[in-house]
């Protein structure tokens, strides 16, 4: 008789209600390890999942234990279901641990913008996680950074981890991919910007720095009223409201808010787009420039944290805090129709090196390893 396949219980918290970057990164590693084929694996939630997709898809087993606080549930009702004892390994992708997990454990650490951007979280995302972090580093078989920028922010910060610290960085689905010309044409006219736009995709919050793209937008609009639309697109985050009014007062120069859109809209929006725009502060990894440049679109993003890692030389890196350098990048970019051409070339033959199938080679070592 075959010897049964060990399995992996997964905290599917990212998936409640629903899918953000940490989401996106849960759902795609997961699906990605069980097409392997090499372990068994469950989800467990406290609520059901909004889009349960391709984990349903596999035929991945989801087990809701409702609760109306998913700490309470990470910290109370899942290490009991662990006690049952068919279930090998726990996978928390979301930073913590129960504070008692009664089986082996490893956890993805994605950023630690809790503590180095605190008011970027609401009280109830810092309450989640700062009390149980460092415990769940300690308890942690290993832990799994998915940037060589968040491992040395996780050195710094909590020092002591780094002989269990492994990187292994995201990767970006195959269904982001170019457009034919005649469909870009298309997809410009359905947005109602035939000559082209600017995009950025995130969520709207400070530590995003959008008001510094708008001031840089502004700047260049002056100087050529003929400046490509700025389309934002992505839900309203922490302490938006403020920025919200002003991309509404913008509108009629040509900024517009999409709100968070369909995947398909979304990846519209990145084939239609003349270039990609992402002056982030801080990204644990940056999936949206990835994703970017797997639909062959130009690049231009902050030259901080993990983003520089993420695009390589197939970007055009800025300083977050320099409005004139990214006004002056975006003319740059517009006005060299060659140095698009090269950054469309060098972002797919960069997005084609990163992904999910790697990602999952590398993870599943991690998460079978000695129990």
């Amino acid at each position: 008789m075959a010897p049964s396949l060990p399995t992996v219980a997964v905290d599917l918290r990212a998936l409640v209600p629903t899918a953000t970057g940490i989401g996106v990164y849960t759902q795609s590693l997961l699906a990605a390890l069980a097409r392997r084929g090499s372990a068994r694996y469950v989800g467990l939630a406290h609520a059901p999942l909004a889009d349960p997709g391709e984990i349903e898809r596999l035929g991945i087993g989801v087990e809701v234990e409702r609760t109306s606080l998913g700490v309470v549930w990470q910290q109370l009702r899942l290490p009991r279901r662990l006690r049952r004892g068919d279930v090998d390994v726990l996978w928390s992708p979301l930073h913590t641990l129960p504070w008692r997990t009664p089986v082996p454990a490893v956890i993805t650490v994605h950023d630690l913008t809790v503590w180095l951007y605190p008011k970027a979280h609401t009280l109830k995302v810092r309450l989640s996680q700062r009390p149980f972090f460092a415990h769940s580093l300690e308890q942690a078989r290993a832990v799994v950074c998915v940037s060589q920028a968040t491992a040395r922010d996780l050195e710094l910060l909590f020092p002591g981890h780094r002989a269990k610290t492994v990187v292994v960085p995201e990767g970006v689905d195959r269904f982001f991919h170019p457009a034919a010309e005649h469909e870009m044409i298309a997809i410009r006219a359905a947005f109602g910007c035939p000559e082209g736009y600017l995009l950025y995709v995130g969520t709207l919050e400070p530590r995003k720095n959008l008001d510094r793209l708008l001031d840089a937008w502004l700047a260049l609009r002056e100087r050529d009223p003929g400046t490509l639309p700025l389309l934002l697109a992505g839900s309203t985050g922490w302490h938006s409201e403020a920025l919200r009014r002003r991309i509404e007062s913008l509108a009629p120069l040509g900024v517009r808010h999409l709100g968070r859109l369909p995947q398909l809209e979304l990846l519209r929006a990145f084939q239609g787009a003349t270039a990609f725009v992402y002056p982030s502060l801080y990204e644990g990894f940056g999936l949206p420039p990835l994703e970017a440049m797997a639909c062959g679109v130009p690049v231009i993003t902050s030259s901080t944290s993990s983003l520089p890692e993420v695009v390589g030389d197939a970007g055009l890196l800025v300083d977050p805090t320099d409005v004139d350098g990214w006004s002056a990048a975006i003319r740059r970019l517009l006005d060299s129709p060659d140095l698009a051409s090269e950054l469309r070339e060098k972002g797919l033959h960069r997005a084609a090196t990163l992904t999910w199938e790697r990602a999952a080679e590398a993870m599943e070592p991690i998460l079978l390893g000695p129990t």
